[in-house]
């Protein structure tokens, strides 16, 4: 259960930003490309979590769990980035990327790779020393989740005015949750502790 719903926060924690481009998207296309956006949506995070879980099992041979706490600073130095540096997402440059791309899908790859580093950042230390099981756990947990933040989406861009108010909760959910799993990777492994005692 602690897997699952840590999955589910990492999930929402990294998919903030596709929810506003998502309901930008599902605004401007016609309902019939509804299936490519989501088919992108898809393609892009599995390419994403497939070279995360990559790195990650290279990791796993470092000896030391304490070693591998430290990259949970990556996840708090993003959260701590997110508090100072306003990074808005430019509609124009998401209507200039979908335009530019032969498809909708193609569209919305090219766009979750592009918007992909935060996740990396995040999946990687994330999903270091897991077993198989625990991935193949957290990888079902993110489909639901794509499919549920596309229908989302979907349902969020009849609402007017929605982007800005994603926009406004993102800049406070995003650095809680980053710093937050940050905190708990090095936790985890052990990272504080051996601080600790090196420090006394």
């Amino acid at each position: 259960m602690e897997l699952i719903l840590s999955a589910i926060l990492v999930f929402i924690s990294t998919s903030i930003d596709y929810l506003v481009v998502l309901t930008l998207i599902f605004s401007t296309i016609s309902e019939r490309k509804h299936r490519a956006v989501y088919l992108g949506q898809y393609l892009g995070t599995a390419v994403l979590v497939s070279f995360s879980a990559l790195a990650a099992s290279m990791l796993n041979f470092i000896p030391q769990d304490w070693l591998i706490g430290f990259l949970g600073l990556i996840p708090l130095g993003l959260g701590i980035r997110a508090i100072f540096v306003d990074e808005d997402i430019d509609d124009d440059e998401v209507e200039e990327q979908l335009a530019s791309q032969q498809t909708e899908a193609a569209a919305v790859f090219a766009l979750t790779l592009a918007l992909g580093g935060d996740n990396l950042g995040v999946y990687i230390p994330y999903f270091t020393g897991m077993s198989v099981s625990e991935l193949l756990i957290v990888c079902l947990v993110f489909a639901i989740g794509v499919f549920l933040l596309c229908y989302g989406s979907k349902q969020l861009a009849d609402v007017p005015m929605i982007g800005e108010v994603v926009e406004r909760y993102e800049k406070v959910i995003v650095p809680v949750v980053f710093i937050g799993l940050g905190l708990y990777i090095m936790w985890e492994n052990g990272t504080f502790q051996y601080m600790w005692q090196w420090l006394q």
